[in-house]
Formats: C-alpha cells, structure tokens, sequence
C-alpha cells in the first residue's frame, strides 16, 4: 500500500514584474493507493500531477509531509522501495543506439538476473506488450508508440510491485494507448498498485477504480468515477471537472 501525507512543494518562480514569488506546486496532497487498484491523478499540464509523481516515485524531495510504502519510508528504506517500483513518464528518454531485446536485457543485468533466465523473461514481455516485430530493430528506428512500449517493457523487467505511471499514452497512437491500458489491467488483476496520472478523462473514466482530482497542486474533489459523477450531476469525468472548477465545457 502507498500512503501520501500532506504532502507540499514549493518553487520560486519570477513574475512578469521580474519579481520572485514562492508557490506551492504540490500543496498539502494527501492519498492511499491499495493492491489491486488502479488509482487516477487527473488534472490538466501544470495542475502538479507530475512533482507530485516524482515525489511519491522518491525522485525529488517534498518540503514536507512524507510518502510510505507498506509503513516504509525513503529515509530509511529508500533502495528496497526503489526496487520495487516502476516509474514511467511520457518523455522518458531512452537510448536510440540500441535494441529493445539490449535494452531490456541491460535492465537485467542491474537488476542481476542470471543471463539464462534474460532471454526467458524478454520474450515473455515482448510477447505481452506486442513488441516482437522490432525487437531487434534499433530503437531510433521506431515510431513514437513502439518507443514508449519499449519504455514501460524495461520498467517492467525486475516484476515491480508498484507502477507510478505519469501520462503513459501522451501523444500516442490508439494501437499503442489500448496495447498499454490492456497491459495496465491485467496488472491490476494481479494485484499491483497503479497511479495513474492523465489528463485524458474518458480513458481515466475507463480504468482507474479511484481518481484524485487535482488543480493548481491542491485535490479539489475524490472518489469513483461513479460517486464524482453523482456528486457533480455529470455523465462524464470531463464535464465533472469543469463543473468543479467553474469553467465552461
């Protein structure tokens, strides 16, 4: 279980004046997240959802509060969570020199997986998130949508109990997108935990069990796709959000 408690960020940004102002992007967030759920960060680009990823993933540090796996903390058990966690990002940059099949078995080897055993679990990936066509082409030779199944197959290698996924479909093609969510389903089914962060309502809608939504760092409204729904008098995770926050649809 991940448990986040009042959670802040704070950042200093310079203001058209040319004078500098402190601001909170991630602003006393608190949540859970259980085996077997799929959890939602929504939000529109620049409401915090990817500091506030990076800091449950123990990528960066908070200003305060503090983020428990299982009661552990990164203080003291920053590496056993590490390796627990796999952590993906819509503009993680992966070497284009190489191969999906280098890549992953690179993965591998840090996580020292016997090289008999490698070769077994790529093949077994590869066939699940449907990259056996260009496993050995080199990665700077795939299309956007292979680039990023590339990417969440080598966050996938060492069988992480937790994915923190931050706009995992961004810009891609609806192959790719379904491939991923499928992918991101079954490992729910099997009792992983998932936060997933998108600006996409309806495929939100789709798959998460859970959403937290979030606007200028701070969580405005959570629950199930459904009680937010009845909450706002809404048909949609859209419309809802709008409603929140006053806007127009």
């Amino acid at each position: 279980m991940i448990k986040v408690n009042n959670l802040k960020k704070e950042f200093e940004r310079t203001k058209k004046s040319r004078k500098k102002e402190k601001f909170y992007a991630v602003n006393n967030i608190s949540l859970s997240a259980k085996e077997g759920q799929i959890i939602g960060i929504l939000g529109p680009n620049g409401a915090g959802k990817t500091t506030l990823l990076r800091i449950i993933g123990g990528i960066m540090e908070p200003t305060s509060g503090e983020v428990l796996y299982d009661n552990m903390n990164f203080t003291n058990n920053e590496i056993e969570i590490k390796k627990e966690i796999a952590y993906l990002s819509g503009n993680t940059k992966i070497y284009q020199s190489i191969t999906p099949y280098e890549l992953m078995d690179m993965c591998l080897s840090f996580y020292e997986f016997p090289k008999e055993e490698r070769k077994k679990i790529i093949l077994k990936i590869s066939k699940i998130l449907e990259i056996n066509n260009f496993l050995y082409n080199r990665i700077s030779k795939l299309s956007t949508g292979q680039v990023q199944r590339v990417n969440l197959a080598r966050c996938l290698v060492h069988n992480p109990k937790y994915y923190i996924l931050d706009e995992a479909t961004s810009g891609l093609d609806i192959i790719s997108s379904q491939i991923i969510l499928k992918f991101i389903k079954e490992e729910r089914d099997k009792g992983k935990t998932i936060l997933y962060s998108t600006h996409y309502m309806e495929e939100a809608e789709n798959i998460c069990d859970y959403v937290y939504l979030i606007s200028e760092g701070k969580i405005i409204m959570n629950g199930t796709p459904k009680e937010i729904k009845e909450k706002t008098k809404t048909t949609n995770l859209r419309d809802s959000f709008f409603k929140i926050i006053g806007g127009n649809v």
